[in-house]
């Protein structure tokens, strides 16, 4: 699939160095390659092929012992992650041992962590939204927090090209706090979520219940072939419908000629020259050999997640950063926004009984923000809005 710099030179230079192959590790490598750049992807875990190593992908539930249930010692590695309810014998070898990876909890906190070629990209929800001026311009309005230095025009470009490649499933509405894609057909809702949508936007104006706006394709897209409606996803999308770096960035990259990925690679810091007054490398511990060494480049990307790229960013200390990489503000490690989940509420439905749908669709329905917007109901209880997840 790519060039795996494995048992090379303890000391080489690239051009770029990307941290990291999950969903921004892998656009950076793709953009980074296709521009001419020598890339070197740094990936903390294994290698992970599209299709030769998603071991689970075609099988049902009754070929598995457990019916997909995961054993005592399945449950035993991941007592914290396992909490989240997404891990199940399926996905299990994609998903980060906790015991061999553990971290303190002072409150109760639920990190998804995946270490291997791809990261969560093999495990994402593929929810895919556009922020739109509201967003950009909440911090100056409401005072909280510091403006944003673009705007939603600066960024409008920028998401299309990423979806035309990408490929997003949606349905065009022309909604001011959800802007629109560039989209593929959309999924289709199905008898219930119909009702249920007609119901909603009759007695509640401005409100709207739309399909999910899903990085699925729905029609074939540069050699990938369409969703097949299995709800398969985290076991690995044979068919390339699912975006996935896997699937679809870093094959783009490899494509260049100029990839090159080094698996079991820890990043411990990036390399600060005092003397240039920039970063000038990587630091990698080698988490098969427990052997350091240093890479070289002129351009690093950081895409290790979220709390990985803080922690590299900490670790990376200096006489010109003593508290870590850009850590001027000392509010690097600070003011972490966590996602509410499965909270909501549920219901039957009565009737709708001669009516059916086919296959399994990976997306459910979203209700787009609806308060303390310009036309709309006003509450004080929360300073901007809130949008739903469901189905």
């Amino acid at each position: 699939m790519a060039n795996f710099n494995i048992d090379a030179d303890k000391n080489l230079t690239y051009d770029a160095i990307v941290i990291g192959s999950g969903i921004s590790g892998g656009w950076a490598a793709k953009e980074l390659c296709e521009a001419g750049l020598k890339t070197l992807v740094l990936e903390r875990g294994r290698i992970v092929e599209h299709v030769v190593d998603y071991p689970t992908m075609t099988l049902d539930p009754w070929e598995h012992d457990l019916r997909g249930g995961l054993t005592p010692e399945q449950k035993a590695k991941h007592p914290k992650g396992g909490r989240s309810g997404f891990i199940g014998a399926f996905n299990e070898h994609f998903h980060a041992n906790d015991l061999e990876n553990p971290y303190t909890e002072v409150k109760p906190f639920m990190w998804v962590r995946a270490h291997q070629m791809g990261g969560r990209s093999l495990l994402w929800g593929k929810q895919t939204y556009r922020w739109s001026d509201l967003d950009f311009e909440a911090n100056a309005k409401d005072g909280h927090g510091v403006d944003w230095p673009i705007r939603y025009k600066d960024l409008a470009p920028w998401y299309t090209h990423v979806e035309k490649f990408a490929g997003i499933s949606g349905e065009a509405l022309g909604l001011p706090q959800l802007p629109d894609s560039h989209f593929l057909p959309p999924m289709e809702l199905n008898c219930v979520e119909k009702h249920v949508k007609e119901r909603i936007e009759k007695d509640f104006k401005g409100r709207n219940m739309i399909i999910g706006r899903v990085a699925h394709l729905t029609e074939p897209l540069n050699g990938r072939g369409k969703c097949q409606y299995r709800n398969r996803c985290d076991r690995g999308c044979p068919y390339g419908a699912y975006f996935s770096s896997n699937a679809v960035t870093l094959p783009a990259a490899h494509a260049t000629g100029n990839l090159t990925i080094r698996p079991f690679s820890i990043v411990q810091s990036v390399v600060y020259d005092e003397q240039k007054g920039k970063a000038s490398g990587v630091r990698i511990i080698d988490a098969e050999t427990s052997e350091e060494m240093v890479y070289k480049a002129k351009i690093i990307f950081v895409n290790a997640s979220t709390l990985s790229t803080t922690q590299i960013l900490l670790n990376s200390t200096s006489s010109r950063f003593p508290n870590g990489l850009g850590n001027d503000s000392g509010e690097l490690g600070h003011n972490l926004m966590d996602h509410t989940y499965r909270v909501g509420a549920m219901g039957t439905v009565e009737g709708f009984e001669d009516q059916y749908y086919k296959g399994r669709r990976p997306n459910g329905i979203y209700i787009p923000r609806y308060v303390n917007l310009k036309d709309g109901p006003q509450s004080d209880k929360f300073v901007r809005g809130f949008g739903f997840q469901g189905g």
